[in-house]
């Protein structure tokens, strides 16, 4: 008889979870709530790296096992297809980033005192958790803050609060402070120290009217699909190169020979550098007009088949009668999901349709009207990209038989 205390799995949120709907949090597969309330760990439950955990708001995970931390993933994937009744005709083990690989993020730095705190929020609070170390962030990302503490503590401004954004480029990191007050020469003069020393490929200020450059000595780029492309700050990216590699490949089996393909919400280019060569022309469509401009720049420049529209493919979706001059269409769209778009794909005749998704919940319903559309689900690959955390992204083919 299975011990009603066992914990079996682990639910959405992280909390660990007994077959009969009983939960504790930092539980891992394999452990037993006893009698008394207290957690007897199993095989599954191991020594977190960071000493931040589990306070960070970083990762929820870090008590798992690899091979616990891999079920989550593929049972989050897969389980927001069962819950709408949804069969994948094969399903890929998952993918995880590895430690120290993530590569844009965006912290908090608060003034305390004559203290400067920098880091993650506390889960479920404003509280920042001053960072020390960290194993999910970039070596050099997690370089740069002891640095930044120190400027910022020079500051001499009890009330700073600032956000953070670091987000790694091909010429190294590029920072961006948010809410800081830059006035007179000597601030001025502090930030460029600050960039130079740390060997910083960009750094700049938003006081409120939006990113301003302080200190660029090249201009900044990230290559996607061979592909130098100009990284606007703020600019959206993978999480990780190798999570990035792993649905870009995806993408390329799946889309095969197309002669044309449809790259919506398509960012700097991401998929459509990977997609296109000299036989398959990608459309890429894309609403934030920053980003827009540089993926036209970066394939005109370079000669790729990427041809560049600028449209709000929320108020704005391609039709049905667009739509079906495309051998095949991916798309990449934010957490709320592609109703509108989807419907119009749906009424399509597109063969092959690739989606990414950073939602399970919202790509089960899109795929669910993509289904009462006519396709099926062929394939779905589980990516955990933001490792230790709860938050998983997959890749998936819908066809038309």
């Amino acid at each position: 008889m299975t011990n009603p205390g066992l914990i079996v799995r682990i639910a959405a949120k992280g909390e660990g979870a007994t077959a009969d709907g009983r939960y504790a949090e930092l539980a891992a597969p394999g452990d037993v709530i006893e009698a008394d309330g207290s957690l007897t760990k199993g095989p599954n439950h191991v020594e977190p790296p960071c000493r931040h955990f589990p306070a960070c708001g970083g990762c929820q995970l870090q008590h798992l096992s690899e091979s616990a931390l891999a079920t989550y993933v593929f049972d989050r994937a897969i389980g927001a297809a069962k819950g709408q009744d949804i069969v994948s005709g094969k399903v890929t083990p998952p993918h995880l980033s590895p430690a120290n690989s993530r590569r844009r993020a965006t912290l908090h730095a608060q003034g305390i005192g004559k203290r400067v705190v920098i880091g993650f929020r506390e889960q479920g609070s404003h509280k920042i958790i001053d960072m020390r170390e960290c194993h999910v962030l970039a070596p050099e990302m997690v370089a740069i803050v002891g640095a930044l503490r120190t400027l910022l503590e020079g500051w001499g401004d009890r009330k700073l609060g600032v956000d953070v954004e670091l987000a790694m480029a091909d010429q190294g990191l590029s920072v961006g402070l948010k809410g800081l007050k830059v006035e007179g020469l000597k601030r001025t003069e502090a930030l460029l120290d600050f960039s130079r020393d740390n060997h910083l490929a960009r750094l700049t200020i938003d006081s409120g009217y939006g990113p301003e450059g302080v200190w660029e000595p090249e201009p900044v780029t990230i290559t996607l699909g061979g592909t130098a492309v100009s990284l606007p700050p703020g600019a959206f990216l993978q999480a990780t190169r190798d999570g990035e590699a792993v649905l870009a490949q995806a993408a390329r089996e799946w889309v095969g020979d197309a002669p044309t393909v449809a790259d919506l919400f398509s960012g700097l280019g991401t998929f459509a550098f990977a997609l296109a060569s000299a036989t398959t022309k990608v459309r890429a469509v894309e609403a934030a007009r920053d980003t827009h401009l540089a993926c036209q720049s970066a394939a005109r420049m370079n000669g790729r088949l990427v041809h560049c529209l600028h449209r709000d493919l929320f108020r704005n979706p391609l039709r049905v009668e667009e739509l079906d001059r495309f051998a095949a269409v991916l798309l990449d769209p934010p957490r709320a999901g592609a109703q509108e778009q989807v419907d119009q794909i749906a009424a399509s005749t597109v063969p092959r349709v690739v989606y990414i998704s950073c939602n399970a919940a919202s790509w089960a319903r899109d795929a669910v009207r993509l289904i009462a559309g006519g396709y099926r689900l062929a394939e779905v690959r589980p990516v955990g990209q933001f490792r230790w955390s709860t938050h998983v992204e997959l890749a998936s083919l819908f066809v038309r038989d």
